[in-house]
């Protein structure tokens, strides 16, 4: 299990989520933290509101998914399911940047 992979959990149903817990915690604890997407089906495509990221197949996913960056959550890893892919280098950077905007940590 790596930072950054997509798996399946159980957030208000069973939905995508990004693991972006620090490896060290990832490696040497059992609750992990990540952050919630939500899958989009084509008939009900839409832009990313300014606290989401959109993931695509270049993530590893079959459709386009709106990774919500404003809220965070803690799960057990033996509740991750299925591996769905790893989010891509240039988003990781737009994730970072939105959990920092979103949470207003630091005033920033």
């Amino acid at each position: 299990m790596k930072a950054w992979e997509i798996y399946t959990a159980d957030i208000f149903g069973e939905h995508p989520c990004v693991l972006v817990s620090n490896q060290a915690r990832i490696d040497a604890k059992p609750e992990v933290v990540v952050l919630g997407c939500r899958t989009m089906r084509p008939a009900n495509e839409r832009e990313p509101r300014v606290n989401e990221v959109l993931l695509d197949k270049a993530d590893g996913l079959d459709l386009k998914t709106l990774c919500r960056c404003d809220l965070l959550f803690t799960v057990e890893k033996n509740q991750l399911g299925r591996r769905r892919g790893i989010v891509t280098r240039a988003r990781r950077a737009e994730i970072a940047r939105k959990i920092i905007q979103g949470l207003s940590i630091a005033g920033m």
